[in-house]
């Protein structure tokens, strides 16, 4: 009989548990030291918690967030890159669950929490009413401006498009001498006024009068040889109108501002576009009607700087009473509102963009009331 069959079984297990403790063995006899587990306690100890990991999501969220809210003290001086953010601004808004997923794999908690209190905040304090239906049913009269288009391959078909969208007033850019004419036939049947100067016009279900031109100071610049010839002969980009209706004259403004660039060397290329906003602020300052109607394509959203003195007498239907952001270029994938239908002295019942034609950019349209 061998010592082990002579001892009990509890002698045996207590033998066996005080060779483990005196070798340092652990529970599962393998050999987890007690400086083992003390170095792995310190370890975890020293791991950052939720609150410390991502800083560098963190301090993106922050600065995404500090960009939009301060976007108007970005600096045109260099390559307008100003005007060029503010054209976008809607758009930063996708940076938002880029961020997210970053501060989810980083398991932050603090990159989170600056989402949620910095670009979230200040996205939807920005940006937040478009996404409300904000229309309303009727109005007086419906408004709609459409660039045209001067390489549009189908006039016809546009102008037909137009005659049947129920405007009472129709406002077309970038008319050629080509065009012109068949503009005139196709809408003739359902507007009986129109005044045309230069590449812009307005045809009416209502009297017209007190017709002029407006000088928009236009100067193409380094545009001169890109831009179509027949929008370059035109000296007149720009008209205003009074509109004879049932409750008293509205002003009508049609308006093509100059042309946008970025350029490889000048950065965000805007002058032209730039003096004309201010050209037409001022005519519109110097407006003696309090009912005032801007249509037209302005080469810019409502939220760039050069817009500040038509913005501040005028305002934006979409903005008022539309749903959604209402982009209308480029046609094909709008990513931003350059058309606009702004308002002073009436009300916008709702605002919308109607269905691509042949132009590169969508009709946009509004009603309006007294």
């Amino acid at each position: 009989m061998t010592d082990s069959e002579q001892w009990p079984a509890a002698t045996q297990r207590d033998a066996a548990e005080r060779a483990r403790e005196g070798t340092g063995l652990g529970d599962d006899g393998f050999g987890t030291r007690p400086g083992t587990r003390i170095r792995r306690a310190l370890s975890l100890a020293a791991r950052p918690g939720p609150w410390k990991r991502g800083p560098v999501p963190a301090a993106l969220a922050v600065l995404l967030g500090l960009l939009m809210l301060l976007h108007a003290e970005i600096p045109n001086r260099i390559g307008g890159i100003g005007s060029l953010v503010e054209t976008f601004l809607p758009w930063f808004g996708l940076l938002i669950p880029v961020l997210l997923a970053a501060a989810l794999w980083r398991r932050s908690a603090s990159a989170v929490a600056a989402l949620l209190l910095v670009p979230v905040t200040v996205w939807l304090n920005l940006f937040g009413g478009p996404l409300v239906d904000e229309s309303r049913p009727g109005g007086d009269l419906t408004v709609v401006s459409h660039n045209v288009g001067a390489g549009n391959p189908a006039p016809g078909g546009t102008a037909r498009d137009l005659a049947a969208s129920g405007a009472d007033l129709l406002a077309l850019e970038e008319i050629t001498a080509q065009t012109k004419t068949l503009y005139d036939e196709e809408l003739a049947k359902v507007y009986p006024y129109h005044a045309v100067r230069g590449t812009v016009g307005l045809w009416s279900r209502l009297p017209l009068s007190d017709t002029e031109p407006v000088d928009l100071r236009m100067d193409y610049g380094p545009l001169a040889e890109t831009e179509p010839p027949d929008v370059m002969a035109a000296d007149d980009r720009a008209l205003r109108t009074t509109v004879a209706t049932e409750r008293g004259p509205l002003a009508v403004y049609v308006a093509h501002l100059g042309s946008v660039r970025v350029m490889p060397r000048g950065g965000f290329w805007t002058d032209s576009r730039d003096r004309g906003a201010q050209a037409l602020a001022e005519a519109v300052a110097a407006e003696q009607n309090e009912r005032v109607v801007l249509l037209g394509d302005l080469n810019g959203t409502t939220d760039d700087r050069a817009f500040d003195g038509i913005t501040s007498q005028l305002h934006s239907a979409q903005d008022e009473a539309g749903h959604g952001f209402g982009f209308s270029w480029p046609a094909a994938f709008p990513v931003a509102r350059i058309d606009q239908v702004l308002v002073r002295g009436v009300e916008a019942e709702s605002s919308w963009v109607l269905s691509a034609t042949g132009s590169d950019h969508l009709p946009v349209a509004a009603a309006i009331s007294w």
